[in-house]
């Protein structure tokens, strides 16, 4: 960080209550009200160099030499006042990016200006923002947090808009060329820092402490010059969301404020929309575990719906990516009772089958591949959310259902899925069990699994008989093709009672067995009702 030192006269403020004076042989004649604090001051130091309080006393009414101003109006308030006044005195001040911006906008305040007086500290301070701030890294970082408490004021200065600049230009610098000290203290920092290259995100932790409106210019004009790659600016919004939406990381970074103000939902929401509004068009710009994130935390800030809807195309968009642990968010809210966010997960679906559909059917072994892709991740999903206690059987169902068939070749993990929810929940009605087991094709079972499912105790009898006519069924056939075109004709028909599927029973030893179970059809409709 670079300095300026000026004056050398010693500081001879001092504090007396809430008065504050300098030590001085001639009476004070000039008194200065800011905000609560009072200044005893003198004419003869301050007027020379100060346009405002020339014009100011010339303007008071008072006849006695004395003049007692109020310049509540400040910019910076009393702090940045104090620095003007020991510049007038020649007291030693020092300046850097810590005090820079107060005492800029408080001398152009006082007007202390070359037209008042030459070598005056508004010229000083310019020389030194153009010569030193400008040209360093963290400075302009800096400077730029310090223009939150004067934005009006530092943006018609163009301060704001200088830092910007030099900051975007830093930005596009090959790493290669980076010669300035950065932040960079994510995991890998010491194994990246004691490589001879400078990470291509050198940039993305620094711009993580500025104020959101800021981050959001520097960002869009980044984005502009589409001179880097769209990773590099998802990278930088991860970083800057991970800071300040704590929600969307365990590991919250230990120099986020945790005033009010900075952890509102207001401020929150803006954040979270800016950054949503910045995510590049790029598809795998951002990762389908920070949209997840994103999205979830939609559910505990009044977002737009506009937000939400975008948020929802883009994970839609890029589901493909996501594994099994990305899809594992906690509910969405503090009451709700389930473990995991399947209604989440749920809506993400829709969105990617929405768009999955409007595809052109160009390469329809590529969308194959897609949907599959999906319902093997939804499938493996399923069984994980089927062991929570307080999961109702209507969203279970839901989300196994909002798959089409095509997305499952096979049935077996979806089974597993089901088998699991209904050990977990044997409370269930017979009509919540059909409307579970509703999804299941019992033609894409394997063998091995339509073995255990007909043993099943926990399956609806309903799903239990489909499956044994379709064993019975599968069974003809094969048997048909061994026989001759005669028998074909007769094999494959139910005709008699004895030909009726066997339903599993447990005999005295407790080993399987199977026996007629009904001696008539209408019988067998009944139990299944």
């Amino acid at each position: 960080m670079k300095f300026m030192k000026l004056g050398t006269r010693p500081d001879t403020f001092y504090t007396e209550e809430a008065t504050r004076t300098v030590m001085s042989d001639v009476p004070s004649d000039l008194t200065v009200q800011i905000n609560d604090v009072t200044y005893l001051l003198h004419k003869y130091p301050l007027l020379p160099k100060s346009g405002l309080l020339q014009r100011l006393c010339s303007e008071s009414d008072d006849r006695s030499n004395s003049v007692a101003l109020d310049l509540h109006d400040i910019p910076g308030g009393e702090e940045a006042f104090e620095l003007c006044a020991k510049f007038c005195y020649g007291i030693t001040i020092n300046l850097s990016a810590h005090n820079f911006v107060s005492a800029f906008c408080a001398a152009k305040f006082l007007r202390m200006t070359e037209a008042v007086e030459k070598g005056n500290l508004a010229m000083k301070l310019e020389a030194f923002f153009s010569s030193c701030i400008l040209e360093g890294w963290k400075d302009s970082i800096l400077t730029l947090q310090n223009t939150e408490k004067v934005y009006e004021w530092s943006e018609n200065l163009g301060i704001i808009r200088r830092c910007i600049e030099s900051i975007v230009d830093k930005i596009l610098t090959p790493p290669t060329k980076v010669t300035w000290s950065y932040t960079y203290t994510r995991p890998g920092y010491w194994t990246k820092r004691h490589q001879s290259s400078v990470p291509r995100d050198w940039w993305t932790e620094d711009l993580s402490f500025l104020g959101i409106d800021i981050f959001r210019c520097i960002v869009a004009a980044v984005k502009s010059t589409n001179m880097l790659q769209p990773q590099l600016i998802g990278e930088a919004l991860h970083v800057y969301a991970s800071r300040w939406l704590p929600e969307i990381t365990e590991n919250r970074p230990n120099e986020t404020s945790t005033s009010q103000e900075q952890d509102s939902p207001g401020r929150k929401q803006k954040i979270l929309e800016t950054i949503v509004g910045l995510i590049p068009a790029d598809k795998g710009s951002v990762s389908i575990k920070f949209l997840l994130r994103l999205l979830r935390i939609t559910n505990f800030l009044a977002v737009s719906p506009v937000t939400k809807a975008e948020l929802l195309r883009l994970s839609g968009l890029q589901l493909e990516e996501a594994t099994l642990s990305d899809l594992l968010l906690p509910a969405q809210t503090p009451n709700d009772q389930t473990s995991t966010n399947i209604d989440m997960v749920t809506m993400v679906l829709e969105s990617f089958l929405r768009q999955w559909r409007r595809q052109t059917p160009a390469d329809e072994s590529r969308l194959l591949m897609s949907i599959q892709k999906i319902g093997k991740l939804i499938d493996s999903y399923l069984p994980v959310v089927a062991k929570d206690a307080n999961m109702p059987v209507q969203k279970v169902a839901s989300l196994a259902e909002t798959l089409p068939g095509i997305a499952r070749p096979h049935h077996d993990d979806l089974y597993k899925a089901i088998n699991i929810y209904l050990k977990e929940h044997p409370e269930l009605s017979k009509i919540e069990k059909k409307q579970l087991c509703r999804v299941l094709d019992c033609q894409k079972l394997s063998p091995g699994v339509r073995a255990h499912a007909v043993r099943n105790e926990h399956l609806p009898l309903r799903t239990v008989v489909q499956i044994l006519f379709f064993e019975q069924e599968k069974g003809n056939y094969i048997t048909n093709k061994k026989h001759t075109s005669r028998e074909l004709g007769t094999a494959g028909v139910l005709e008699s009672n004895d030909k009726l599927p066997l339903r599993p029973t447990r005999n005295r030893e407790g080993k399987s067995e199977m026996r007629g179970f009904c001696n008539s059809v209408e019988f067998m409709q009944k139990e299944i009702k």
